[in-house]
């Protein structure tokens, strides 16, 4: 393990089961290197293992055999702060969008020790610059219900930022949304990973999104899951919606779609349908 390391899963499975005629290895032998600030995505075919990875980074599963290191660090030696978006942004109805952007500084220390004396005035201020930088000026008093599903979004990469996290996972969070919106958040998120550089792992189906905001991709078999390519994403920032269309970045997604493709193709009939599916 590197000192450079932020995240390193070294010969890591994970089986669910405890009787062998019933247990599932939904991870085996998998080895991952990650840089602090680094920015990777996690792709392949459904059931391979990807939100697996996310939730062992994140502490909420143990490894069946193997080690997770976070921060230089066995997972648990030591606090890490941690973001998490998922693809529904769970806001909580009854509270305002800017109470449920600053629940991390409530709950994560060193916040919580400050909050009662900071959440009318620094914290307060925190959360609504966030909440502006992602284009919801003026909604914090607003509540869940009276924003649009692409809005909530917005806020729940907020909460995912808003306590300065050295980690964060996001886990599909654009995969709800239409294209429209969806590319718009890449660019409000690539704008926020520039500012903060946390190390950031996404798991996504999508590899144009994958290839948008990354700087390396990983490509995962199922069954069990395993990485298969571990790829750099050669593309300068800031990235621009027009450099989809560039031949290298076509040949880029063509690739990890073949790749995808490959490691479905074992079980799957390879019908128009799925290959898109693959992607």
């Amino acid at each position: 393990m590197s000192e450079e390391d932020f995240v390193t899963l070294e010969n890591v499975a994970v089986t669910y089961g405890r009787k062998a005629e019933t247990s599932v290895t939904a991870l085996d032998e998998t080895n991952l290197r990650i840089g602090r600030g680094d920015f990777i995505a996690l792709v392949g075919p459904s059931g391979c293992g990807k939100s697996t990875i996310l939730k062992l980074v994140g502490g909420l599963i143990p490894a069946s055999r193997g080690y997770v290191y976070v921060a230089g660090r066995e997972l648990g030696a030591e606090p890490v702060r941690i973001g998490i978006a998922f693809q529904n942004p769970t806001m909580l109805p009854w509270l305002k969008i800017r109470d449920n952007v600053m629940l991390p500084l409530k709950i994560v220390p060193p916040f919580r020790a400050e909050y009662r004396a900071k959440k009318d005035s620094e914290f307060k201020d925190r959360a609504d610059a966030l909440l502006a930088q992602v284009g919801l000026r003026g909604f914090g008093d607003k509540y869940p219900w009276q924003l649009s599903g692409g809005m909530l979004q917005r806020a729940s990469l907020c909460r995912a930022l808003v306590h300065d996290p050295q980690l964060l996972l996001l886990d599909e969070p654009f995969g709800a949304l239409d294209q429209f919106t969806r590319e718009e958040l890449w660019a409000i998120m690539q704008e926020l990973w520039i500012a903060r550089k946390p190390t950031v792992i996404l798991v996504t189906h999508d590899l144009r999104e994958a290839g948008y905001l990354a700087n390396r991709i990983a490509v995962m078999r199922a069954r069990p899951g395993r990485i298969i390519d571990d790829s750099v994403v050669p593309f300068p920032r800031p990235r621009s919606m027009d450099m989809i269309y560039d031949p290298s970045f076509v040949t880029l997604t063509q690739r990890l779609r073949e790749l995808i493709v490959e490691v479905r193709g074992d079980n799957v009939p390879q019908t128009r349908a799925t290959v898109e599916a693959a992607a």
